[in-house]
């Protein structure tokens, strides 16, 4: 008999307690916050779907891993053990460690952009973008155009537009230093890329003399996708999947905090003597030795057996249902999201779901704001917060208004994955009372992590 229930692959060993607060509790808690969800303190947050990054629970091979840590500043054998477990899944010639992933696009970006210089990829996240935009370049998104329609399904909607990426290359020519795939795409809703959008995206770079990149931070979901959706890969491992997606990439960054599954680390891996070389120095300037790279030698640990932790079956396909039933739950609500859903995360769609509140008031903002003050639920804005700045200092619609709801990895259980569906439900039905929001102060970049705001009209939901 096979049993249809997926239960979490793994048993709890050590818990955390959560602080319980009341509606006034949380009111004032964002109040006081600058009505920015960035600034609350932890906890004064029931459920913390802010981010996947570092905030997954390590497991006791992970901890195991940790006691072994050797600290030595230059050659430490945790190095070794990183080394080759990215390279055992990778295939790249160099591995450098770095604190986080916006390391490694730091370094990278400083070593082959100047001002005027062009990315493509099918959809940056703010770091990258924000990396790029630093050192002068230009960011340029070229997904398909299913990724733009919340509610038409496509089994990879993360894929990139390769008759726009051909264009591209043909009317920029030598401005366009690097081609990247982000997999999955995070700001185009956690949604995969298919084998066969990666082969041929490099095959185009390739044929323009263009470096090919991937931003591996969710390599292992993207590889479940695969396996689960695209003709061919059925009976192919994650891991099997993950070094044939690599073995078409010049090099990659990472953010090991998601599927590393570690609370810090990531990596900048190359194939390029030269890059690799110029790389490592720019590394030991702001980073450290490039046998430690910013990390202690147990995050090595932690990330050389969470990397493969990633991988594994059961995990994936634990964590991949998670998700699709809190959309399956939104959908009988009636509640408006991008499908299908992605692998990390559901991504509300505010512009549909209020669509009384005009895009410089900030929708999606606003609605995060609502779901704090309602349920204790943190999530983050993808939307015109975090996109609608220009370079040029000016302001415009970003292409979807999104509210982002991001697992930790092996965090939460059912029950509060149904907590968050009846306060998605209850602020699905208070909706039209939902008022926007505007900006009262904000730093020059990245201004989603310390802005700080006010409602418009008074009140957040009005009476």
């Amino acid at each position: 008999m096979e049993f249809k229930t997926i239960i979490e692959p793994f048993r709890i060993k050590t818990v955390e307690p959560i602080r319980r607060t009341t509606r006034a509790h949380r009111l004032e808690a964002i109040k006081q916050a600058g009505y920015n969800p960035f600034l609350l303190k932890a906890e004064d947050v029931l459920i913390d779907l802010l981010t996947d990054s570092g905030t997954g629970a390590m497991s006791s091979q992970q901890w195991a891993g940790m006691m072994q840590g050797d600290e030595s500043y230059a050659g430490a054998r945790s190095f070794y053990k990183f080394e080759a477990a990215v390279k055992e899944i990778t295939g790249f010639k160099h591995v450098l460690p770095t604190h986080q992933g916006r390391a490694a696009e730091r370094i990278l970006f400083g070593a082959v952009l100047k001002p005027g210089d062009i990315v493509i990829n099918n959809t940056h996240f703010d770091t990258t973008r924000a990396n790029v935009e630093y050192r002068g370049g230009i960011a340029l998104d070229i997904p398909i155009p299913e990724a733009r329609h919340p509610d038409q399904y496509h089994p990879f909607k993360g894929n990139m537009d390769l008759a726009r990426l051909e264009d591209a290359l043909q009317k920029h020519g030598d401005r366009v230093k690097m081609v990247m795939m982000t997999v999955t795409n995070n700001s185009g809703g956690g949604q995969p890329v298919s084998m066969a959008n990666i082969r041929e995206a490099s095959a185009i770079a390739h044929k323009h003399g263009v470096p090919f990149f991937i931003d591996a931070c969710r390599f292992a979901e993207n590889a479940w996708f695969i396996k689960m959706r695209e003709e061919g890969y059925a009976d192919k491992t994650p891991l099997e999947i993950a070094q044939e997606m690599f073995r078409y990439a010049d090099g990659a960054t990472m953010s090991a905090k998601k599927d590393g599954m570690a609370n810090i680390g990531g990596f900048l891996a190359l194939n390029d003597d030269d890059l690799a070389r110029t790389c490592r120095n720019m590394e030991i300037l702001g980073e450290g030795f490039p046998t430690y790279g910013g990390l202690a030698g147990y995050d090595l640990e932690a990330i050389a057996v969470g990397l493969f932790e990633a991988l594994n079956e059961d995990y994936l396909r634990y964590r991949i249902r998670s998700i699709e039933y809190l959309g399956e739950r939104m959908k009988q609500a009636g509640i408006p999201f991008i499908e299908p859903t992605g692998g990390h995360a559901v991504y509300i769609d505010a512009r549909k779901l209020l669509p009384h509140i005009p895009w410089n008031e900030y929708p999606a903002w606003a609605l995060s704001l609502v779901m704090y003050i309602e349920g204790g639920v943190r999530t983050v804005e993808i939307g015109s917060v975090m996109f609608g700045r220009q370079p040029d200092g000016s302001e415009k619609p970003a292409a979807m208004e999104l509210v982002r709801m991001a697992f930790p990895r092996r965090v939460y259980t059912q029950s509060h994955v149904d907590y968050l569906a009846e306060v998605l439900d209850y602020v699905k039905d208070i909706a039209p009372r939902i008022r926007g929001v505007r900006i009262v102060e904000e730093p020059p970049v990245l201004r989603h992590f310390t802005a700080r705001f006010e409602p418009a009209h008074g009140a957040l939901v009005a009476e």
